[in-house]
């Protein structure tokens, strides 16, 4: 299919959109032509994408070194015909692969949700008739008619508008309806600013316009960002980054070792079928079949954490990633801000007030530097009240516990603020009956309402733009309720200080009039007189959240930078940021908070665009393709970067970054679909909670990947070591089959329960190319493995010289790695501080693994069954005491191994 060219349409006059779409604006579109057109341009919907198929992308699971090991553990494993243990290994990767398919978020369910934000209908204009028509039949140049709740069917601009408004949010990040004019607009402007323009998929929320289509299906603005949805990348987590690695590795490194241990073998005159039963041996010795399942439940475990703390994974990698994160992109609206505008500041009387409390809710109070406030005292501040509440067409409504409006978000702002002084709407309307109304029109810029003050006289009220107010004002209210000369110098001065701390602004004016015919016949002309009293203003922002304040000073401590990247004003934007603490990144030469437009990041070239998203912490009215660049810039240089966002303009965003955060309460279905993250809440401390369970999933899996390494190269070294001094094997491929699985599940699984430790917020994020394992952990894994070689190759030989049976001699070597292993379990709660310092009782479940193992190793040893199954055999006391005794040591000696670290690092920070 064809499509039109790119033409900048919000920079052309009337005559020129019409001409160069070939229509007309008497009788549209022909229904032959709307039909050629249909055929070159295709119908007006979203392309969907090649979906893979569920099998490939079930097959897709098993793609993994990892499970590339567990395979050829089952392959082994039934090549030595023990069949129970080839079923348990390959049920582990049958698992694995099923929780990451069902886990999985597919990109077509994004695309299908873009799908249904397309309008059903339309009202056309064809053949000079009007008609309603599917919206799928819509083509470029067909005229077409909203009205007041309509969604808008196509891309278009607008020929005729009447006090038009349209709901943007889910596409621009606007939290105020967007006023639409017809007035040609610079080449330049930018998507949120277009207001000639009406994008498919929004909402009319208020008057009427008439337009023509300038693009349909996938080339309107939706369409474009479904493609963008379907172009982004879907990077690897760090997690799955680093464990495709180390599991490559360590692949290699176990084969390399079984290859080497045959060539001895062969080498000391063994026979090839004894040599490569031996290879085997150590190959399943040195697999850690555990490592896949532990990771996932560890992750599994993660989620549910999550959960209680407002943050719903979609996909099991995302708890890991958010411990890796770097950089975190958020919108403003509703995540940083309360998503509810509050009246802030009020100017009456000369005189200037606080307004306390945030949001919707009616409860805060009134002061005047630091002073309660006596409504008595100043008529001004009354009147301004009456008129914020009465002369309102919007209410305010308590559900579940949340109060919302329903209506304008700037007029629901002005009840509360009446609400908080103790006025109450039913009674001010009682006592101020509204006779009439003038609407507010985007021309005019105010509303103006009529209300019986008494049987002689009546009030108008009047709100709107500080300057068309002002315009219609010759003198001002003051404090005894007296006018007075208006002091328009001094409130410019004041609106300017408001507007400077990203404040809307909104004037007040009132009249006393007459109450007769001719008074109601003027206001019934649109009209009030000219010499209206000023009566104040009202400055309202969307306040920051207190939370948000507290979890960016959290994370800016723990070195994860918060950038704000939304669709507002500059002004608005930078005054929020101020606020809640975001600071320019180091490299940023000013000291000044900077924010950016979309307008000049447009005008950027590449490297200037990724400098200035390292630098910059404050993006203002972007465009959805530029949260795109901005998150893939910040990927150029190697951060881990978070996301946030609730419209449809963020999933593209969303979708690239490495973990995507969708709105739960505000959030549009495709932004949902196209997350790794859904906050609950719509809280940006929620994201800083998950971060933090993010680290501590992170810091379990190592200690987890710390403490059973040990068990699976201290097996492979006791097998090599015989192999070379030509020595019985200690233990068999099915003891450590038996040794892998039951240590893995009822002792290493309980460090996925442990608890954060203290500092977690504190330290900076890892590195993104940071090996999985520092250095100190692999000394410790080395040290730790090398002790389970002297302590159960000394044993078997031990017990072998006291003419101890061979089953005896290998029962004995493998239950020491169970005790060993056990104490070692209770090192590895801490990688770095000492055992003695770990409150006992934080992890139960670390004291009902050990007993859980301790109970499965007796029936290992004592019953006839599992003697007959596994070639074990029962054990003296002293024997066990000698093993209990040796395991202490090893725990003595590792906590000594961590002192010395600590010292050394305490040096290093000196």
């Amino acid at each position: 299919m064809q499509s039109l060219p790119d033409k900048p349409w919000h920079h052309l006059d009337n005559q020129e959109v019409i001409a160069s779409l070939e229509s007309d604006a008497e009788t549209g579109l022909s229904s032959n032509s709307a039909t050629e057109r249909r055929q070159t341009f295709g119908p007006n919907s979203i392309s969907g994408q090649k979906s893979v198929s569920a099998l490939k992308r079930l097959l897709l699971q098993f793609h993994n070194p990892l499970i590339y090991i567990l395979l050829f553990a089952t392959l082994v494993t039934l090549f030595l015909k023990e069949y129970v243990d080839s079923g348990v290994i390959f049920s582990v990767v049958i698992i694995n692969a099923i929780i990451g398919f069902v886990q999985e978020s597919k990109a077509e369910e994004a695309i299908n949700s873009l799908k249904k934000m397309l309008s059903s209908s339309a009202t056309v204009l064809r053949n000079g008739e009007k008609k309603t028509l599917p919206a799928t039949e819509l083509v470029p140049g067909d005229l077409v008619f909203l009205v007041s709740g309509d969604k808008v069917p196509a891309d278009m601009r607008l020929l005729e508008c009447k006090d038009m408004q349209v709901d943007e949010s889910a596409l621009t990040g606007e939290s105020v309806s967007a006023e639409k004019y017809l007035d040609v607009l610079p080449a330049d402007t930018v998507l949120a600013d277009r207001n000639n323009m009406a994008f498919a998929g929004t909402l009319v929320t208020y008057g009427s316009s008439k337009g023509i289509v300038t693009a349909t299906g996938d080339q309107t603005e939706t369409g474009k960002i479904a493609h963008m949805i379907s172009e982004a990348t879907t990077l690897e987590t760090p997690l799955t980054r680093k464990i495709h690695a180390f599991s490559k590795l360590l692949l290699w490194v176990i084969l390399g070792l079984a290859l080497i241990t045959f060539v001895v073998g062969l080498f000391y005159g063994m026979r090839a079928s004894e040599t490569f039963m031996a290879a085997v041996a150590l190959a399943v010795a040195a697999i850690p079949e555990g490592l896949p399942a532990v990771v996932t439940i560890t992750l599994a475990i993660g989620v549910r954490r999550m959960a209680s703390r407002h943050a719903i994974i979609r996909k099991l990698s995302a708890v890991e990633t958010l411990g890796s994160t770097t950089v975190i992109c958020s919108d403003k609206t509703g995540t940083l801000t309360e998503n509810q505008m509050t009246v802030q500041k009020i100017l009456a009387g000369s005189k200037t007030y606080d307004v306390s409390g945030t949001g919707y809710l009616p409860e805060g109070k009134i002061s005047c530097e630091d002073q309660d406030v006596d409504l008595a005292d100043n008529d001004a501040l009354h009147h301004i009240l009456v008129a914020g509440l009465i002369s309102n067409d919007s209410r305010l409504s308590e559900k579940e516990g949340r109060w919302g409006v329903e209506g304008d978000p700037t007029e629901g702002a002005l009840i509360a603020s009446a609400m908080k002084a103790g006025y109450q709407l039913k009674q001010c309307e009682a006592e101020f009956k509204r006779i009439d109304t003038i609407a507010f029109e985007s021309d005019r810029q105010y509303m103006a309402t009529l209300h019986r003050l008494d049987s002689h006289h009546n009030l108008i009220y009047l709100k709107g733009s500080v300057e068309q107010i002002l315009a219609r004002c010759t003198s001002q209210l003051n404090t005894d309720g007296e006018s007075e000369p208006l002091m328009h110098d001094t409130i410019d001065q004041q609106v300017n200080a408001f507007a400077s701390e990203g404040m809307r602004v909104l004037a007040f004016a009132m009249q006393r009039v007459a109450n007769s015919e001719d008074t109601l016949n003027a206001f019934n002309d649109r009209e009030p007189e000219q010499s209206l009293t000023f009566v104040g203003l009202q400055a309202m922002i969307d306040p920051p959240r207190d939370e948000a304040i507290k979890a960016i000073a959290t994370c800016q401590k723990a070195g994860v930078r918060v950038k704000m990247i939304t669709g507002d004003h500059a002004l608005t934007a930078k005054s929020i940021a101020t606020m809640i603490g975001l600071q320019n990144n180091p490299g940023h030469n000013g000291e000044e908070l900077e924010a950016l437009t979309g307008r000049e990041l447009s005008d950027m070239d590449e490297v200037a665009l990724s400098k200035a998203a390292e630098t910059v912490s404050v993006f203002a009215r972007v465009a959805p393709e530029q949260k795109l660049k901005l998150v893939t810039a910040l990927q150029g240089r190697n951060h881990v970067v978070a996301m946030t966002g609730d419209g449809v303009n963020d999933a593209p965003a969303l979708k690239q970054a490495d973990i995507g955060i969708a709105m739960g309460i505000s959030g549009t279905e495709v932004s949902k679909e196209a997350s790794d993250m859904v906050l609950t809440d719509d809280n940006f401390s929620s994201i800083e909670a998950a971060v933090e369970e993010g680290r501590n999933v992170f810091d379990n899996l190592i200690k987890f990947i710390t403490w059973i390494l040990p068990t699976n190269m201290g097996q492979g070294l006791v097998i090599m070591v015989a192999i070379l001094f030509g020595i019985t094997l200690p233990v068999l491929p099915v003891q450590a089959l038996w040794l892998n699985m039951t240590t893995a599940v009822f002792l290493g699984l309980m460090l996925a329960f442990e608890p954060k430790e203290l500092g977690i917020m504190t330290r900076s994020p890892r590195e993104p190319d940071a090996p999985i394992l520092s250095v100190e952990m692999i000394g410790r894994i080395v040290s730790v493995s090398t002790l389970l070689l002297i302590g159960a190759f000394g044993l078997f030989q031990w017990s072998q010289l006291q003419g101890a049976s061979i089953e005896e001699s290998r029962t004995l070597a493998v239950t020491l790695f169970v005790v060993v292993q056990s104490f070692f379990l209770l090192n590895c709660r801490s990688l770095t501080s000492s055992i003695f310092k770990t409150p006992i009782n934080s992890n139960p479940w670390i004291w009902g693994g050990i007993a859980a193992m301790l109970t499965v190793q007796l029936l290992f040893i004592y019953t006839p069954l599992m003697n007959t199954l596994f070639h074990s055999t029962p054990l003296s006391l002293n024997q066990w005491l000698l093993m209990l005794g040796y395991g202490v040591v090893v725990l003595l000696l590792v906590e000594a191994e961590k002192a010395v670290w600590r010292r050394r690092s305490n040096q290093q920070e000196e």
